[in-house]
């Protein structure tokens, strides 16, 4: 794990930061529709699942701007932007109606990370087991597949006053809108290291990932077949 810790006084959002960590200290989410219709068809094409591509997709996006690597240590009270953000993403099981985190390794080759992220869900589904250990995973954020439903709102509650900086992110089931395949996706993120703006810029670049990524001929090719 490494980080850069972040200079507060010349940090670019220091009126917006000192705002919501002293005066009022809250989050920010959105939830809207992206397209997965060329996702879905790619998935289907090259014999992959779906749901990995897609947390792929999001993790890289998530590691491409400082602003959703950021953290907060506050027994030093102290800003930080990790080099790299890792997802935990969540299995469950139908028997017991219960699941089990999975602390996934993001790796930028796309064909590694597949195979990474499938060993652990496989994993995960042998064990059962519910063990969070936050303390040693600090650069990780929540991310939540909710097959169940197609949903219109989500949000997600945390503690007043909890400086909590990683990403919160969940979908749910894509549904048919006008012959496209419309996905709900949810974003989290504190107020003091993030505004609308960059909420809403979340699923931009996500829709240019899934773009260049359903567009890449080299992604044609199953990493299952490597």
């Amino acid at each position: 794990m490494n980080y850069k810790v972040i200079d507060k006084e010349t940090y670019y959002r220091k009126g917006v930061y000192r705002h919501f960590t002293q005066d009022c200290k809250c989050s920010t989410s959105m939830t809207a529709r992206i397209d997965v219709t060329e996702l879905k068809a790619f998935s289907d094409r090259t014999n992959t699942k779906f749901y990995i591509n897609f947390l792929y997709l999001l993790t890289k996006t998530l590691n491409a701007r400082e602003d959703y690597r950021m953290g907060y240590f506050w027994q030093t009270d102290e800003l930080v932007c990790y080099d790299i953000i890792h997802p935990i993403q969540y299995i469950f099981h139908e028997d017991t109606e219960t699941c089990t985190p999975v602390y996934t390794t993001y790796r930028p080759d796309y064909a590694t990370f597949y195979r990474s992220c499938a060993e652990d869900i496989q994993k995960a589904k042998e064990s059962r087991e519910y063990k969070l250990d936050a303390e040693n995973h600090p650069n990780w954020f929540d991310a939540s597949f909710l097959p169940w439903l197609s949903y219109d709102s989500l949000n997600i509650e945390l503690p007043d006053g909890y400086l909590f900086f990683a990403p919160i992110v969940n979908w749910g089931a894509y549904r048919e809108e006008h012959g496209r395949l419309m996905m709900p996706l949810s974003v989290r993120l504190n107020h003091a290291i993030a505004d609308g703006y960059l909420v809403a810029k979340v699923f931009r670049l996500l829709e240019e990932e899934l773009q260049r990524f359903v567009g890449d001929g080299k992604a044609e090719t199953s990493p299952l077949s490597k």
